[in-house]
């Protein structure tokens, strides 16, 4: 009696669900880091009469905000390639045949550099 390999598809979904977990931890990352940047924007419109003061310390909530935008893209690129590894170090049983396998890769690209662009935007402007 041979014993037989079964597939465990919760093994490899648990991993799709952790990357989804990194990416969203990613994205929040990057959105509070456009809500610190555009902070100090508000605060100069809010206050006219303070704006000497606030605009000599603007640039501490732009950099801030730029660091943790910078962040949330590395979170996500880290997740992406920690997904990739932990994927192919599993047996080929484990994996299932997907209609499209590139998918959570493109994804994670796609968001990394929407990130990259926000933090250029931030830097500029």
């Amino acid at each position: 009696m041979s014993a037989q390999a079964t597939s465990d598809p919760r093994v490899f979904f648990a991993a799709e669900r952790t990357l989804l977990a990194w990416l969203r931890s990613g994205l929040t990352l990057m959105a509070l880091g456009f809500v610190v940047a555009r902070f100090g924007l508000f605060l100069t419109l809010l206050a006219p009469g303070a704006v000497d003061h606030l605009l000599s310390h603007r640039w501490v909530s732009d950099l801030l905000g730029i660091l943790l935008v910078l962040s949330g893209v590395a979170v996500i690129l880290c997740a992406q390639y920690n997904h990739r590894r932990y994927i192919a170090s599993l047996p080929p049983i484990d994996v299932p045949r997907m209609a499209l396998p590139w998918l959570p890769t493109v994804l994670s690209i796609a968001v990394a550099l929407a990130g990259l662009l926000l933090a250029i935007d931030l830097m500029l402007f």
